[in-house]
């Protein structure tokens, strides 16, 4: 499923980005499979130790030939990314199905990552008068809080208290 900039073009405000964020559902103990998908499709991974750099961050960075779009394949296998992917929303895009991360989840992504961009990302969202599963956001968004020393839940209700300002 899509995620990342191209996502919150659809759920959010416009802005530029030139890369690609692919959540693929999988684990990287599929990193084999995926690089003969690249291969065939023409793309290079942008790392020189593919497995080393998957190991440790569970992403494939890839440029498109010709250096341009820029493919992050994000490898996931959490009951969470399953949950997501299953909720995933298909849009046609001249004629082809592409699976979009629902605005939920992509809020629950941006906030994970946190970075500045990424909460920028969210409040835009937030602006749009799109409805959303709260009770679904806030269930997650207890859960990740209780797994690590994340404070999402509190950044979340900022940014939906702004947004309803």
């Amino acid at each position: 499923m899509v995620i990342g900039g191209q996502a919150v073009l659809v759920y959010g405000e416009p802005r530029m980005t030139r890369d690609l964020d692919i959540t693929l559902g999988v684990g990287p103990s599929h990193l084999k499979e995926i690089l003969a998908l690249v291969a065939e499709l023409g793309w290079r991974p942008l790392v020189a130790d593919p497995a080393s750099f998957v190991h440790r961050t569970w992403v494939l960075p890839c440029e498109q030939p010709g250096g341009g779009l820029r493919l992050d394949l994000m490898f996931s296998s959490s009951p969470y990314e399953q949950t997501a992917l299953a909720r995933a929303r298909g849009l046609d895009l001249d004629g082809q199905p592409v699976r979009f991360a629902a605005p939920e989840d992509l809020i629950l992504h941006k906030l994970f990552a946190a970075r500045p961009r990424d909460l920028e990302d969210v409040a835009g969202i937030l602006r749009k008068p799109t409805a959303l599963d709260l009770d679904y956001l806030r269930l997650w968004l207890t859960e990740f809080d209780r797994g690590g020393d994340r404070a999402m839940t509190a950044a979340f209700e900022r940014l939906w208290r702004e947004a309803r300002a």
